[in-house]
């Protein structure tokens, strides 16, 4: 469960989040919708622990980000509006990287990395380097990325922004998969 309390940030005059309070329970899927400048993507960095709020709390699964960071990114997987794919790595080993900074090693990373590439549907692209990957492509990556670790909470920042109408619809059933899962679900979209 993520839970956010009375958030505000500041950047200079622009107030950017202003008493932002809300739950989102695991088993659901729970929608931030505005428009581009709202605050979604500040309310989410705020939310991994990326920013700093001016005041407020957010907490994943009781711990908050701000005084126990580590403890709450362990239980997070974050899709953000840039991927930041390294572009010499295949899909698999950008994957793989991010599992192993999770802790994860051997058999148990390697098969959580193929159900992912089973799951994502990419198996055609999972042993080429990102450079050149469409967007979809990258979106798919950064995915399996974030899921690698298998995070109880998963926060999904514009997650179809740029995909097609077949990559969308591909995005909506592994979102709709990881909310039968159980798992707390935390998507942003201005559409």
């Amino acid at each position: 469960m993520i839970r956010v309390t009375h958030l505000y940030k500041s950047f200079g005059a622009v107030k950017a989040v202003q008493d932002v309070s809300f739950d989102a329970p695991d088993g659901l899927i729970t929608g931030l919708l505005g428009p581009n400048g709202a605050g979604k993507s500040t309310t989410m960095r705020l939310i991994a622990g990326a920013l700093e709020p001016d005041s407020g709390t957010a907490a994943i699964d009781g711990f908050e980000t701000g005084r126990q960071r580590l403890e709450a990114q362990k239980r997070l997987g974050v899709l953000t509006d840039s991927h930041g794919l390294y572009l010499r790595l295949t899909a698999r080993e950008n994957v793989r990287y991010f599992g192993q900074l999770h802790g994860l090693r051997g058999k148990e990373l390697e098969g959580r990395i193929d159900t992912l590439i089973e799951l994502l549907d990419m198996t055609e692209i999972a042993n080429r380097r990102t450079e050149g990957f469409s967007t979809g492509e990258q979106v798919k990556v950064a995915i399996a990325r974030a899921l690698v670790h298998q995070p109880q909470n998963v926060m999904l920042d514009e997650p179809t922004a740029g995909l097609d109408v077949m990559s969308t619809r591909a995005m909506r059933g592994v979102i709709r998969q990881l909310r039968d899962d159980g798992r707390c679900i935390l998507f942003s979209s201005h559409v």
